[in-house]
Protein backbone atom coordinates (compact mmCIF):
# COMPACT_ATOMS: atom_id res chain seq x y z
CA UNK A 1 0.00 0.00 0.00
CA UNK A 2 2.16 2.84 -1.47
CA UNK A 3 -0.32 5.46 -2.20
CA UNK A 4 -3.46 6.74 -1.75
CA UNK A 5 -6.32 9.30 -2.11
CA UNK A 6 -8.86 11.24 0.10
CA UNK A 7 -12.13 12.25 -0.78
CA UNK A 8 -13.39 14.98 1.26
CA UNK A 9 -16.96 15.22 1.15
CA UNK A 10 -17.61 19.25 0.81
CA UNK A 11 -20.46 20.92 2.81
CA UNK A 12 -23.79 21.64 0.98
CA UNK A 13 -27.43 23.46 2.02
CA UNK A 14 -29.46 20.64 0.42
CA UNK A 15 -27.77 17.42 1.93
CA UNK A 16 -26.46 16.52 4.81
CA UNK A 17 -23.00 15.46 5.28
CA UNK A 18 -23.63 12.01 6.46
CA UNK A 19 -25.74 11.16 3.84
CA UNK A 20 -23.41 12.17 1.70
CA UNK A 21 -20.93 10.37 3.03
CA UNK A 22 -23.39 7.40 2.70
CA UNK A 23 -23.77 7.89 -0.98
CA UNK A 24 -20.02 8.34 -1.27
CA UNK A 25 -19.34 4.95 0.76
CA UNK A 26 -22.33 3.28 -1.32
CA UNK A 27 -20.61 4.17 -4.98
CA UNK A 28 -17.07 3.54 -3.65
CA UNK A 29 -18.33 -0.44 -2.68
CA UNK A 30 -20.21 -0.63 -6.14
CA UNK A 31 -16.85 0.19 -7.64
CA UNK A 32 -14.89 -2.45 -5.47
CA UNK A 33 -17.11 -5.24 -6.49
CA UNK A 34 -17.12 -3.95 -10.21
CA UNK A 35 -13.40 -4.20 -10.19
CA UNK A 36 -13.37 -7.60 -8.31
CA UNK A 37 -10.72 -5.79 -6.20
CA UNK A 38 -9.32 -7.43 -2.37
CA UNK A 39 -6.37 -4.89 -2.84
CA UNK A 40 -8.03 -1.60 -1.78
CA UNK A 41 -8.27 -0.79 1.89
CA UNK A 42 -10.04 2.32 3.64
CA UNK A 43 -9.55 4.64 6.38
CA UNK A 44 -11.48 7.40 7.93
CA UNK A 45 -9.04 9.75 9.35
CA UNK A 46 -11.53 12.37 10.60
CA UNK A 47 -13.52 9.77 12.71
CA UNK A 48 -14.79 10.70 16.05
CA UNK A 49 -18.43 9.88 16.52
CA UNK A 50 -19.25 9.49 13.15
CA UNK A 51 -16.50 8.49 10.32
CA UNK A 52 -15.96 12.06 9.51
CA UNK A 53 -15.96 13.99 5.86
CA UNK A 54 -12.65 11.88 4.36
CA UNK A 55 -12.85 9.33 3.02
CA UNK A 56 -9.07 8.03 2.67
CA UNK A 57 -8.30 4.69 -0.02
CA UNK A 58 -5.02 2.99 0.21
CA UNK A 59 -3.59 0.88 -2.08
CA UNK A 60 -0.87 0.40 -4.94
CA UNK A 61 -0.75 3.64 -7.19
CA UNK A 62 -1.61 1.84 -10.64
CA UNK A 63 -5.00 0.24 -8.74
CA UNK A 64 -6.16 3.51 -7.60
CA UNK A 65 -5.45 5.14 -11.20
CA UNK A 66 -7.93 1.69 -12.27
CA UNK A 67 -10.54 2.69 -9.87
CA UNK A 68 -10.13 6.71 -10.56
CA UNK A 69 -10.96 5.43 -14.69
CA UNK A 70 -13.83 3.66 -13.81
CA UNK A 71 -15.53 7.32 -13.06
CA UNK A 72 -17.66 5.51 -10.14
CA UNK A 73 -18.46 9.14 -8.76
CA UNK A 74 -20.71 9.85 -11.38
CA UNK A 75 -23.01 12.92 -10.12
CA UNK A 76 -21.27 13.04 -6.60
CA UNK A 77 -18.17 14.39 -8.11
CA UNK A 78 -19.86 17.67 -7.68
CA UNK A 79 -20.32 17.35 -3.73
CA UNK A 80 -16.48 16.20 -3.20
CA UNK A 81 -12.90 16.94 -3.52
CA UNK A 82 -11.11 14.46 -5.08
CA UNK A 83 -6.78 14.98 -4.66
CA UNK A 84 -4.15 13.39 -6.62
CA UNK A 85 -2.94 9.96 -5.97
CA UNK A 86 -0.04 10.30 -3.95
CA UNK A 87 2.82 8.53 -2.39
CA UNK A 88 1.91 7.39 1.20
CA UNK A 89 4.40 9.32 3.82
CA UNK A 90 7.24 7.45 6.06
CA UNK A 91 6.80 6.75 8.62
CA UNK A 92 3.56 5.59 9.41
CA UNK A 93 1.67 3.28 11.99
CA UNK A 94 -0.65 0.93 10.97
CA UNK A 95 -4.03 0.00 11.70
CA UNK A 96 -6.97 -3.01 11.14
CA UNK A 97 -10.41 -1.52 10.46
CA UNK A 98 -12.93 -4.15 10.26
CA UNK A 99 -16.35 -4.40 10.20
CA UNK A 100 -17.81 -4.80 13.84
CA UNK A 101 -21.34 -6.79 14.12
CA UNK A 102 -23.92 -7.04 17.34
CA UNK A 103 -24.84 -10.51 18.14
CA UNK A 104 -28.19 -9.62 19.00
CA UNK A 105 -30.30 -7.89 16.79
CA UNK A 106 -33.95 -7.39 15.67
CA UNK A 107 -33.18 -9.31 12.60
CA UNK A 108 -32.25 -12.12 14.54
CA UNK A 109 -34.99 -12.25 17.13
CA UNK A 110 -37.34 -11.86 14.43
CA UNK A 111 -35.70 -15.56 13.03
CA UNK A 112 -36.01 -16.90 16.38
CA UNK A 113 -39.47 -16.48 16.72
CA UNK A 114 -40.27 -17.44 12.92
CA UNK A 115 -38.70 -20.93 13.87
CA UNK A 116 -39.86 -20.49 17.09
CA UNK A 117 -36.70 -20.75 19.13
CA UNK A 118 -37.53 -18.43 21.56
CA UNK A 119 -40.18 -18.46 23.88
CA UNK A 120 -42.96 -15.40 23.83
CA UNK A 121 -42.29 -14.50 27.36
CA UNK A 122 -38.50 -14.29 26.48
CA UNK A 123 -38.79 -11.81 23.52
CA UNK A 124 -38.84 -8.45 26.01
CA UNK A 125 -35.62 -10.08 27.88
CA UNK A 126 -34.13 -10.71 24.61
CA UNK A 127 -35.27 -7.03 23.59
CA UNK A 128 -33.38 -5.89 26.86
CA UNK A 129 -30.61 -7.39 26.02
CA UNK A 130 -30.19 -5.97 22.86
CA UNK A 131 -30.52 -2.49 23.81
CA UNK A 132 -27.98 -2.84 26.55
CA UNK A 133 -25.50 -4.25 24.08
CA UNK A 134 -25.82 -1.69 21.38
CA UNK A 135 -22.79 -1.02 19.95
CA UNK A 136 -21.34 2.67 20.05
CA UNK A 137 -18.63 2.96 17.40
CA UNK A 138 -19.07 5.22 13.97
CA UNK A 139 -21.32 3.67 11.06
CA UNK A 140 -22.40 4.10 8.16
CA UNK A 141 -25.89 3.74 6.77
CA UNK A 142 -25.64 2.16 3.51
CA UNK A 143 -28.54 1.22 1.06
CA UNK A 144 -28.96 -1.92 -0.36
CA UNK A 145 -29.14 -2.15 -4.05
CA UNK A 146 -30.80 -5.13 -5.12
CA UNK A 147 -33.51 -4.54 -2.18
CA UNK A 148 -33.24 -1.32 -1.27
CA UNK A 149 -33.35 -1.46 2.41
CA UNK A 150 -30.75 0.32 4.83
CA UNK A 151 -28.45 -1.66 7.30
CA UNK A 152 -25.67 0.14 9.10
CA UNK A 153 -22.17 -0.64 9.14
CA UNK A 154 -20.36 -0.55 12.31
CA UNK A 155 -16.53 0.38 12.09
CA UNK A 156 -14.28 -0.68 14.89
CA UNK A 157 -10.95 0.68 14.27
CA UNK A 158 -7.97 -1.61 15.57
CA UNK A 159 -5.15 -0.59 18.12
CA UNK A 160 -2.28 1.29 16.11
CA UNK A 161 0.95 -0.93 15.03
CA UNK A 162 4.37 -0.03 14.15
CA UNK A 163 4.36 -2.68 11.54
CA UNK A 164 2.04 -3.84 8.27
CA UNK A 165 0.27 -6.70 8.16
CA UNK A 166 -0.71 -8.04 4.87
CA UNK A 167 -4.02 -9.68 3.60
CA UNK A 168 -6.91 -8.60 1.96
CA UNK A 169 -10.04 -6.53 1.93
CA UNK A 170 -13.61 -6.86 1.37
CA UNK A 171 -15.83 -5.22 -0.88
CA UNK A 172 -15.92 -2.16 1.54
CA UNK A 173 -12.50 -1.46 1.78
CA UNK A 174 -12.44 -3.24 5.12
CA UNK A 175 -10.23 -6.60 6.55
CA UNK A 176 -10.33 -8.27 9.80
CA UNK A 177 -6.33 -8.58 9.82
CA UNK A 178 -5.02 -6.61 6.92
CA UNK A 179 -3.91 -3.41 7.99
CA UNK A 180 -3.70 0.14 6.27
CA UNK A 181 -1.35 3.14 7.43
CA UNK A 182 -2.55 5.53 9.41
CA UNK A 183 -1.61 9.24 9.33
Amino acid sequence: MDSYLNITVLPDEEMSENLLFNKLYSKFHKALCDLQANDIGVSFPEFQIKPGRVLRLHSRATRLHQLQQLNWLGGLLGYCKVSEIQTTPSPVQYRVISRIQSTMTQSKLNRLIKRGSIEPEKVRDYKAKMFSKGLDNPYLELESTSNGHKHRRYIAFGELLNEPVSGTFDHFGLSKQATIPWF
